[in-house]
């Protein structure tokens, strides 16, 4: 284990300046870099980490903001203004979208968007930012809609979460020959290898999902390959969550997707308030979604939000990873009262709309 900055020399040689600016050089055989990533700016909204800030100021703040507004309406900014909006805070999100958590199945989207609406969040969608102003105990936002109005917000904070880069500053690359893209983001082959063979990179420096267990399947695919092994990775099957309250999570193909490869699909979809466990715990809200082929019954995708989502999405995935049916799926048995009779309910929806509880 060493501790400091790391950077090449060459491809064999990483230079690790410490604390005290003394640098020392080791040699490897091989090198990993996975260095992760960090938020992304506005360019013309700079961060001052007091008042205008990002998702790591937004975890230790010295008090609860009675308001705050959200620049973004994805993954990072709803599951932290979720919390600060539980704790009292009234949080404002904005989104240049038309539509929340964009890049998942649009019924998701809507049905968070409700459940967050109950709490008392703010959106404010179709919306440009044009500035955010530190008053000094207070941030001003502002932004445009479609016709050009203005909409102008106060709040005691501003959280941006339009993102995040790689975080491949400092590393030197351009001495082993290696030029990021504009996000930061570093070219690599099937195997995860650089254009420097003995190099690999994983995780958010990289193209895909900024998903920690992407990051920790692109792991593990390197160390077996190294080891002389023949691993893969379906990233098609990399589910991805939202862990607002309910929770969201999706793996495979969303509609938009299948309808933009004009492939035939039916949906079979299951509400949550019609699951007798989410009744007894009184998490109603949400969906379970599946899409299948309209000719073989694969399900191509899986999409829900709901109580314990997060852990219902694995059943799904093992399902999609053995290219099961959605009637294969109807036909297992599932214990009662569970929250993934929803997953077997929506099964049975898209195999002829015979689900059992709606």
């Amino acid at each position: 284990m060493y501790n400091g900055v790391g950077s090449f020399v060459n491809a064999t040689t990483i230079a690790i300046k410490k604390a005290d600016e003394s640098v020392e050089q080791i040699e490897t055989k091989y090198a990993i870099i996975a260095t992760g990533s960090k938020p992304t700016a506005l360019p013309f909204l700079p961060i001052d980490k007091k008042r205008i800030i990002t998702s790591t100021e937004a975890l230790s703040l010295p008090e609860l903001p009675k308001s705050m507004v959200i620049i973004g309406g994805g993954v990072i900014g709803l599951e932290l203004g979720s919390v600060y909006q539980r704790l009292g805070t009234q949080v404002s999100v904005i989104e240049f979208m038309d539509k929340i958590i964009p890049t998942m199945d649009d019924d998701l989207g809507k049905e968070l968007q409700r459940t967050l609406k109950k709490l008392g969040m703010k959106f404010y969608l179709s919306h440009k930012v044009t500035g955010a102003v530190n008053n000094g105990e207070s941030v001003t936002v502002t932004a445009l809609d479609k016709t050009e109005k203005e909409l102008k917000l106060d709040a005691d904070y501003c959280l941006v979460a339009i993102g995040r880069r790689a975080y491949t500053d400092g590393l030197a690359l351009e001495n082993i020959g290696i030029t990021p893209n504009q996000r930061g983001q570093i070219e690599v082959n099937e195997h995860l290898q650089t254009s420097q063979p003995n190099i690999y990179a994983i995780g958010d420096v990289i193209r895909g999902a900024m998903l920690a267990h992407k990051a920790e399947e692109e792991g593990v695919l390197v160390a077996e390959i190294i080891a002389g092994q023949k691993p893969h990775i379906n990233y098609n099957l990399i589910p991805g969550v939202v862990y607002t309250w309910p929770e969201v999570a999706s793996v495979g193909q969303t509609e938009n997707q299948l309808k933009e490869k004009n492939i035939a699909y039916k949906v079979g979809s299951f509400p949550m308030r019609a699951l007798g466990r989410a009744r007894a715990s009184m998490d109603i809200d949400g969906l379970v979604k599946v899409l299948a082929d309209a000719t073989t019954d694969e399900i191509l995708g899986v999409h829900m939000i709901g109580a314990r989502a997060a852990d219902m999405i694995a059943e799904a995935v093992v399902a999609m990873e053995y290219r099961a049916s959605a009637e294969d799926i109807a036909r297992m048995s599932h214990a009662h009262p569970t929250y993934t009779e929803a997953m077997k309910e929506a099964c049975l929806a898209a195999t002829e709309n015979r689900a059992m509880h709606v």
